[in-house]
């Protein structure tokens, strides 16, 4: 594949500048996960009030993004993308103290809840390509490729960096990094004022009012985000369980990492390709073969075939997420106007959110009272919605 199709991406002045940065906040929103386990289960002796408080921040989180990325729409990316970051550091630093001296578990989850305000660079940077690049549908597919691909890195890098740093140094070492990489990530971004895209004013005035949930198309769009998040959070427990079932939970990262190396490689060989059919064709062809390629983890589970057959399984079933997210990300762009354009990927992202934390509690009771392997039912079966949700609009095209 030619890395040099994706020249035409940079080619615009800061371009290469705002997507360094915002891979420095992404790679910090990939720590913060394990990085809180580790941090509560090391000091007070619980995974279960980790995973509980892990939950609650993401659910926090999703629940904060849309009003951020409404605000980003109104006031623009910089205004308030650096108080929203700043704005992390007190509850951060206040769950840090609370878990070294013993505060009751509730403030646990009302710090880590309230330290949910980080913005959405990803959908930031998404909107900075759609900007740039909104004359050139070839280019801006590639843009969407290369953040796609930006964000498997990170999930791959994230949680091994975290771990390390919690484990080689000190349980809150993770935590902090976290947050200096996201807060010097975010100021990095929001001083890329070149690329930010102009505020623009509605086409009608009572175009404000309406939800954005009205928007034809949309409602299913989010469904299939919903559906991909649950496939994520279902697969990563189902996967952590099945090892550990068979004497290697150490083997549990590595075939997460194989996810999104899987991942990571279709989505760039995805860019580099020129798009011939519609959006809304594209992402419902990769959420079929997503589904169709979720079979064979499936297959490799039930069947008993070991770490290295599932692990291949995996590696292939992680080439059929990234063109679909892609393509859902491409069709969030067509659709929505861009002075709605942040909050929609606000609102996408949270989606994914919520799936994913879904997924993991649907996941985790699955394999709780079946065999490990049967717990891939689950994010096939969400492949499979998300397959339902993306055909009517492809239909349409």
């Amino acid at each position: 594949m030619p890395l040099a199709r994706y020249r035409p991406v940079f080619a615009a002045p800061g371009a290469l500048t705002f997507t360094l940065a915002g891979l420095l906040g992404r790679l910090a929103l990939a720590m913060y996960g394990v990085s809180v386990v580790v941090l509560i289960a090391d000091r007070r002796g619980s995974y279960a009030l980790a995973g509980a408080v892990s939950a609650v921040g993401v659910l926090a989180g999703a629940a904060l993004l849309p009003l951020l990325g409404r605000l980003v729409d109104r006031l623009g990316q910089a205004r308030v993308a650096v108080p929203a970051v700043l704005a992390t550091a007190l509850p951060t630093g206040a769950l840090l103290l609370c878990v070294r001296t013993g505060a009751p578990d509730w403030m646990l989850f009302l710090c880590w809840a309230l330290s949910g305000s980080s913005p959405n660079l990803g959908g930031m940077a998404r909107a900075r390509w759609a900007h740039l690049h909104r004359a050139d549908a070839a280019v801006l597919h590639r843009a969407n490729a290369l953040e796609q691909s930006l964000d498997e890195l990170c999930f791959m890098a994230g949680p091994v960096l975290g771990m390390v740093l919690c484990t080689a140094l000190a349980p809150e070492a993770g935590l902090l990094a976290a947050w200096a990489l996201g807060t010097v990530g975010t100021l990095l971004f929001a001083a890329q004022r070149g690329t930010e895209p102009p505020l623009a004013a509605p086409a009608q005035p009572s175009s404000e009012a309406r939800s954005l949930i009205g928007t034809r198309g949309f409602p299913a769009l989010l469904a299939g985000f919903l559906a991909a998040g649950v496939l994520f959070g279902s697969q990563e427990v189902t996967t952590l369980a099945y090892t550990d079932a068979l004497g290697r939970q150490s083997a549990g990262g590595v075939l997460l990492a194989l996810v999104a190396a899987g991942s990571c490689a279709s989505g760039l060989a995805f860019g580099a390709i020129r798009p011939r059919r519609p959006v809304a064709v594209r992402l419902a062809l990769g959420a079929g073969a997503m589904a169709a390629l979720m079979l064979l983890p499936l297959a490799a589970g039930r069947s008993g075939a070991g770490v290295l057959v599932l692990g291949a399984a995996l590696l292939a079933a992680g080439s059929g997420t990234a063109p679909t997210m892609i393509s859902g990300m491409t069709l969030v762009q067509e659709l929505l106007p861009p002075h709605r354009l942040n909050e929609a990927m606000a609102l996408a992202v949270a989606a994914i959110l919520v799936g994913i934390s879904t997924g993991a509690t649907l996941g985790g009771a699955l394999v709780q009272h079946a065999d490990p392997g049967t717990g891939y039912l689950l994010p096939f079966a969400a492949a499979v919605v998300a397959l339902l949700a993306a055909i009517p609009a492809a239909r349409r095209s």
